[in-house]
């Protein structure tokens, strides 16, 4: 494979990373983390013009656009570890003649990580608080909670959030996990991996697939034996990276990332040039951006970028190529790395 990096952006505490499509363009979608700072679209030959979504935001955690409707998306802002109350939120980003108009959807105090999801026909929010309360950024004598409710048409018509899942502490990590073409949730905390099932028509579910302090999660069918494996970073915003197969019943190791790392910080499951691969960051010691692939029956991990820092990558899979698109937290940057063929 051969990576070509294009920088995007200078952009201080570059945090959520994403993209969507305007009018049938992709567009990436990078967003700053520091109040009072942006974020930007990218689109065009190169990705070489710049739209501002927001000028004057901040506490952008991520941002998903919603299925089945037009230049719409949902983002966190406002999430701030270090204030108390907290003044999170959920955004509503739609473009009203030719600009983008945020709206708030929701407040919720603590607001970490969110999706949206078709559920038969029916769009969901899922969410969850890092904690419910803080008295300080170092204080999680709080647990978290994971939250669902359905999304109207306007959403600044609010959401009726019912509580799924209470009791979980540094409730940090998050990744959607499409089985059999249907999503689920799947949460890492220091109570383990909780998966959520959604069902249009009944109660949802939420199952426990393993213990442990987990930060981040991610899924892949690395050996294309037909079973996901699942990625890790441990503890809370962790020194370890670790993927786990399904032998027996339970989750066992098979593999340690061998670096020594700080502050590990995202994962996605993904493919690059068609073969199954984990895209990841880590945001202190070397700050590398590095994916992982099954190569010769064991995974090798191949390191793509050092001092770059991420904090968020979102990984675009398309006909000639597969985008990374990077929010390159330690190097204040915004990034993608066109992946191809050799």
């Amino acid at each position: 494979m051969k990576i070509i990096k294009k920088h995007l952006d200078e952009m201080y505490r570059a945090y959520a990373a994403s993209s969507i499509e305007i009018d049938g363009e992709l567009n990436l979608l990078v967003a700053s983390e520091e109040k009072g700072y942006p974020c930007y679209a990218y689109s065009g030959k190169d990705f070489s013009h710049r739209y501002t979504v927001w000028d004057n935001g901040g506490g952008c955690m991520s941002i998903i656009p919603i299925p089945n409707r037009k230049n719409e998306f949902l983002a966190v802002r406002d999430f701030y570890l270090k204030e108390s109350p907290s003044s999170a939120r959920l955004v509503w980003g739609h473009l009203v003649d030719g600009e983008w108009v945020i709206e708030t959807v929701i407040k919720l105090p603590y607001l970490h990580r969110f999706d949206v999801w078709d559920v038969d026909g029916e769009i969901y929010v899922v969410g969850a608080t890092i904690a419910d309360l803080k008295s300080s950024k170092d204080d999680w004598s709080h647990s978290g909670t994971i939250y669902y409710g359905k999304l109207s048409d306007v959403p600044t018509d609010g959401i009726d959030l019912k509580v799924l899942k209470k009791g979980l502490f540094k409730n940090h990590g998050y990744i959607r996990h499409m089985v059999d073409g249907k999503p689920r949730g799947t949460f890492g905390c220091d109570q383990g991996v909780f998966e959520v099932i959604p069902n249009k028509d009944g109660e949802w579910q939420v199952n426990q697939l393993m213990e442990g302090n987990i930060s981040e999660v991610a899924w892949c069918d690395l050996d294309n034996d037909g079973q996901d494996e699942l990625m890790t970073i441990e503890p809370f915003h962790g020194n370890s990276m670790k993927i786990y197969k399904f032998i027996d019943g339970k989750y066992t190791e098979i593999y340690t990332y061998p670096y020594e790392i700080d502050f590990a910080h995202t994962l996605v499951g993904t493919t690059l040039c068609g073969v199954p691969s984990f895209v990841g960051g880590v945001r202190r010691v070397d700050s590398e951006l590095f994916y992982i692939q099954w190569v010769d029956g064991k995974c090798k991990e191949t390191i793509i970028e050092k001092s770059v820092g991420p904090a968020n990558v979102a990984v675009i899979n398309l006909k000639d190529c597969d985008l990374i698109v990077s929010a390159n937290h330690t190097k204040n940057e915004a990034a993608v790395y066109t992946v191809l063929k050799d």
